[in-house]
């Protein structure tokens, strides 16, 4: 079962967590477009090459960014990422709409949740999808 992300995440670390993020896709060899991390998700937009398996380096990020917050004793228990993760590709005229959003989710989350965000892009995309496969609120 995935872990449940905690409210209130380490939000006095954000900019240190981006750079850390960005560090490691770019030591995997990839371009970092936008990034904002949240208290229980993250956005992170990055020009892949085709050269680069998705989830090896989505298990890049997740690995090295868990073992950064942990080394730094950023929270008081072992902190981990859930299982999984979503994507979406866009087309190259779509990415100044996508920087802005991602730029933008404090607001954003202030009228929706990301799980109802999630929920609503895999709806708008007509992706099939699991329920069980889907992560836990937040607690």
């Amino acid at each position: 079962m995935p872990r449940k992300p905690r409210r209130g995440g380490f939000p006095d670390r954000k900019e240190e967590l981006h750079k850390y993020i960005s560090g490691i896709v770019r030591n995997q060899g990839q371009k970092l477009i936008a990034i904002h991390c949240m208290p229980d998700h993250a956005h992170i937009l990055i020009g892949l090459k085709p050269s680069k398996c998705l989830s090896d380096l989505v298990r890049e990020i997740k690995t090295g960014s868990s073992n950064h917050i942990n080394e730094n004793r950023w929270v008081r228990e072992h902190f981990s990422w859930q299982e999984g993760f979503g994507a979406f590709s866009y087309a190259h005229a779509d990415l100044g709409n996508v920087v802005r959003y991602i730029e933008n989710q404090e607001e954003h989350h202030k009228k929706r949740s990301f799980r109802d965000e999630f929920l609503a892009c895999l709806k708008e995309f007509e992706m099939t999808y699991e329920e069980r496969y889907l992560f836990e609120e937040p607690i």
